[in-house]
């Protein structure tokens, strides 16, 4: 990238993908075309139609600075969505921020999970309320919150930093005036209140794994939104010590677990008077949504 004739002909779109291509392979990065794709479509606010039609055309100076810029910093292992600042997640555009977990596709099947339930209950009742205990993003509850117009959620964090941002993200996705951000470690200001769906991706790494994670996990995504304790098992224990409490009847448990944790997390749950009422696995195959119901 250092000869004129180089750099001349990066300053298309077609070209600083292929500069971007090139880069990422040479870091061997994982999937290099892809991130390169998403990353200039992305900085250049191109779809993926628009960013096929463009090949040839110019990016000016300014923009392509920034786009080297960026990829630099792919090349040091942050993740293209934090570089581009938002991740799309079941048909919203969240905001992202170093206090939030970069909310992850798989993810999306415990919406899918639980969206029948909040409908049915919606249908039965009028309403539906929502607790997501650990919101990030807010991404679960406010995916919920789309998909089911008389829903209201509230979403609980103890980082005040990722709670301004699922609030914004309320906003943006058209959802805000049903939605409420509380800072909270689990249930600890959730006294009195009921819920018909309490859903949760906890942090559930144990603790030893946390440091053997890839760079753009372990460096980018908050620490205590990954450790799960020694175990990993911490925060379903948390959960499941009081979640009966405030589950309104024929209401339902959601959760994402861990690739080897379906059994320990049943048995948990088991033990505090629940059973499992759905589970699913994610797009690699591996366990990741359990669903219970209170005896």
């Amino acid at each position: 990238m250092n000869g004129k004739t180089e750099s001349a002909a990066a300053d298309t779109v077609g070209g600083l993908i292929a500069e971007a291509r090139k880069r990422f392979s040479q870091a061997d990065l994982p999937d290099p075309a892809t991130d390169a794709r998403v990353l200039v479509s992305g900085l250049l606010r191109l779809s993926a139609t628009a960013l096929v039609l463009a090949a040839n055309q110019s990016v000016d100076a300014a923009h392509a600075a920034i786009i080297r810029s960026a990829i630099g910093r792919r090349e040091a292992r942050e993740p293209v969505h934090r570089i581009l600042g938002e991740r799309d997640f079941y048909g919203l555009t969240l905001k992202l921020s170093p206090e939030t977990l970069e909310p992850r596709p798989d993810t999306e099947i415990l919406v899918d999970a639980v969206l029948p339930h909040l409908r049915r209950i919606a249908a039965a009742k009028g309403a539906a309320s929502i607790l997501d205990l650990g919101t990030g993003s807010g991404a679960i509850a406010l995916a919920l919150l789309k998909e089911c117009e008389t829903a209201r959620a509230i979403g609980t964090d103890i980082s005040a930093g990722a709670l301004t941002i699922a609030a914004n993200n309320a906003y943006l996705n058209h959802v805000g005036e049903r939605f409420e951000a509380r800072e909270s470690a689990w249930f600890e200001k959730i006294e009195g209140q009921s819920f018909d769906i309490i859903v949760s991706n906890p942090p559930y790494i144990p603790t030893k794994v946390v440091e053997a994670l890839e760079p753009e996990v372990r460096k980018f995504d908050p620490v205590r939104a990954l450790d799960g304790g020694q175990d990993g098992l911490f925060a379903y224990r948390a959960i499941a010590e009081n979640a009966a409490s405030h589950l309104a009847e024929g209401g339902v448990v959601g959760l994402e677990i861990g690739y080897d944790q379906k059994q320990s997390v049943i048995q948990i749950f088991e033990a505090k008077g629940f059973f499992l009422l759905d589970a699913r696995q994610d797009y690699g195959g591996n366990d990741r949504v359990l669903l219970f119901y209170p005896r």
